[in-house]
């Protein structure tokens, strides 16, 4: 996946620019309270808490074609980092849905808060390279899983499936996962950690994996299908007391994301421009980038084997019951 010099500069240059500025649409959520019909002769205005990466381009493409709006829905995309952030917006109300890691949700279920898994939205590749990678800068030593063990490595949010996995992936490799120093970094600025020794090494989705190892750098492994292939990357996700109240407006937005996934599939261009307006990427490195699977149905065996890791690792003192988390 190496891109030529000149792409990556440019590459690198333009997220560093465009990065922060992801939202669609321009409407203003309801006030409380106010709930009107899905379908009505007004759209229900929603917000949709995402991240700012490749994996959220069906939903800014979708959004703007129409796709929710055909399901009365007028949503706005807003921006979040990681789940430290998303969990907190999406329980306080600053969201109705989010876009976001199956752990947090696990996590937040567990600490007794109002949190459900609707959907599924991403999830990994089961062969071939992933669109999660753990990378390193040009001439780390680092080559295999175990060369990780007493190394900085970087995640977005800690405590969560990135760390958890690669240190799966190391202890499966006979690497010491104790040993490991992790640190939480934001995905646009692993490359520049890298580059400055701040860290050895760093968890990262696409665009960040190909930047990396365009600029020289190297996969070392991709621990979501080194230990749990298949697994679910984002799933959407809402409070508990809107799955109650507003079931409607649940499968409505079910249903407009599956019909999103579908559109995408038939829309490949527009879906890459999305990269291009939302994220300010290179009209050549978004045609090329590689994006995970859309789907929307739920892998609950999947999602199992991750909390019977996450205990086995100490992340979680017992696993969450998927029944109460998982509404479908």
């Amino acid at each position: 996946m190496n891109r030529r010099p000149a792409l990556l500069a440019a590459l690198v240059a333009s997220l560093s620019l465009g990065l922060a500025a992801c939202s669609s649409g321009e409407t203003t959520p309801e006030e409380p309270g106010t709930s009107a019909a899905v379908g009505a002769e007004s759209p229900r205005a929603i917000t949709i808490g995402a991240l700012s990466i490749s994996e959220t381009a069906p939903l800014w493409a979708a959004v703007e074609a129409g796709v929710f709006a055909e399901h009365g829905l007028d949503v706005t995309v807003q921006p979040i980092q990681g789940g430290a952030q998303a969990m907190p917006a999406l329980l306080n109300g600053d969201v109705d849905f989010s876009i976001g890691q199956p752990f947090g949700a696990m996590r937040a279920s567990l600490q007794g808060l109002d949190v459900r898994v609707i959907s599924n939205y991403a999830e990994s590749y089961t062969e071939g390279d992933d669109i999660n990678s753990v990378v390193t800068g040009a001439d780390s030593g680092i080559s295999r899983p175990a060369d990780l063990a007493g190394k900085r490595v970087s995640v977005n949010s800690l405590g969560a499936a990135g760390d958890l996995t690669i240190m799966a992936a190391v202890e499966a490799d006979g690497g010491d996962p104790s040993t490991i120093e992790f640190v939480e970094v934001a995905f646009p600025d692993a490359q520049a950690q890298l580059e400055s020794g701040n860290i050895d090494a760093a968890w990262v989705p696409e665009p960040f994996v190909s930047m990396i190892v365009g600029a020289g750098g190297s996969r070392v492994v991709d621990p979501y299908q080194a230990v749990l292939p298949g697994l679910p990357t984002l799933v959407v996700q809402t409070t508990g007391a809107t799955v109650t109240d507003d079931p409607e407006l649940v499968q409505a937005v079910r249903d407009a994301f599956a019909d999103a996934f579908t559109w995408a599939q038939e829309n490949d261009e527009a879906l890459r421009q999305s990269l291009v307006d939302e994220m300010s990427l290179p009209e050549a490195a978004a045609q090329s980038l590689p994006l995970p699977h859309f789907t929307t149905p739920i892998d609950r065996d999947v999602l199992q084997s991750l909390a019977d890791l996450a205990v086995e690792h100490e992340f979680f003192e017992q696993a969450p019951d998927l029944d109460t988390l998982i509404s479908e």
